[in-house]
């Protein structure tokens, strides 16, 4: 049975456009914090992880994959999401549906007094997941981040507007102590009206790209587009509004005639021993810039909204930071 004519409207404004929110923690240090070169993400995480565990589950919890509860519990679904049921492309683990942005504080000693901060972008329309998140960095900044476990204090929480600027107050422990959700922000996904032929694409954290189930040793523009694309249609099928709408086959098609006419790329290499199971596990990829020259107008909402979620491999803890350094073909 076909939808009535506002169904079909509303659904395909839906399928053009991508919705998340996007939030800036910001800290005072109590006690001296430091955070290690290239795993200030990483720690962030661990950390988060611990804390929102405690906060959600409880004690005799056997681990979110095997819990009878994980399909309601805010913990499991949140950082440790798997398939209840048959999902997209068969995922049994799911994406997390939030990413940290953490890389500035890398090799950064925080003294008692001073204050720092980090980024969550937060990709699910859970009503509870943001109020969670502020409970759960509250709880970690009083146990204490980093290797010297270093305690601090959760000052503030705002909104960030599409350009990364604190818009909105969150949460404040005197001025407004119960969280609140701001407005989303809200990415078109349309082609832009204007032609594009030429695009300049910074790495600015790690990037590992896998094409054809192999790691990629240059980003080809066919193999980055398709890791965008899935991300970005992965996490709204998931967590938000439903799956996008659009030509996977004709956008694959079109982004493989799109040449990569120059690259400055270095590698970075880096990894984490995991706390839980002595694993040691790759945190490296690479850095730098790509040109790109062809009909790109389709994929440039795609590779600004990539900013905000990340690209390939590990994306939870900030790496795989795409951005659009230069744009040739039609107005900056």
């Amino acid at each position: 049975m076909s939808l009535p004519h506002g169904d079909r409207m509303a659904a395909a404004a839906r399928a053009v456009r991508f919705a998340f929110h996007a939030c800036r923690f910001g800290f005072e240090a109590l006690e001296s914090l430091f955070f290690p070169a290239g795993k200030a993400g990483n720690i962030v995480r661990g950390a988060l992880g611990s804390s929102f565990r405690q906060l959600a589950c409880a004690p005799d919890c056997p681990g979110a994959r095997t819990c009878e509860q994980r399909a309601v519990c805010a913990y499991a679904r949140l950082f440790e999401p798997t398939a209840c049921a048959p999902g997209p492309s068969g995922l049994a683990d799911w994406p997390r549906p939030f990413v940290l942005r953490a890389a500035h504080l890398d090799g950064q000693v925080i003294r008692p007094g001073e204050s720092f901060q980090f980024d969550v972008h937060l990709f699910t329309c859970r009503k509870d997941a943001l109020a969670i998140l502020v409970l759960a960095f509250a709880q970690l900044a009083e146990e204490g981040l980093g290797p010297r476990r270093g305690r601090a204090t959760l000052r503030r929480v705002y909104g960030l507007d599409a350009s990364g600027q604190p818009r909105h107050l969150v949460y404040d422990p005197i001025r407004a102590p119960y969280p609140c959700v701001p407005p989303p922000l809200v990415l078109s996904l349309q082609p832009l009206a204007d032609s594009v032929r030429r695009v300049r694409v910074q790495f600015l954290t790690p990037t590992e790209l896998k094409g054809d189930e192999q790691l990629v040793r240059e980003p080809h523009f066919g193999v980055l587009f398709a890791r965008i694309r899935d991300r970005i249609s992965t996490l709204p099928a998931l967590y938000g509004e439903g799956p996008l709408d659009i030509d996977f086959r004709a956008m694959a098609d079109s982004a493989a005639r799109v040449r990569l006419i120059s690259s400055r790329l270095r590698s970075i290499g880096a990894e984490r021993r995991s706390g839980r199971t002595g694993q040691i596990h790759p945190l490296g990829g690479f850095v730098g810039e790509a040109e790109y020259e062809g009909n790109l107008a389709e994929f440039v909402p795609y590779l600004e909204a990539a900013y905000w979620t990340g690209v390939g491999r590990q994306t939870v803890w900030g790496k795989g930071v795409v951005r659009i350094q230069a744009r040739h073909g039609c107005a900056l």
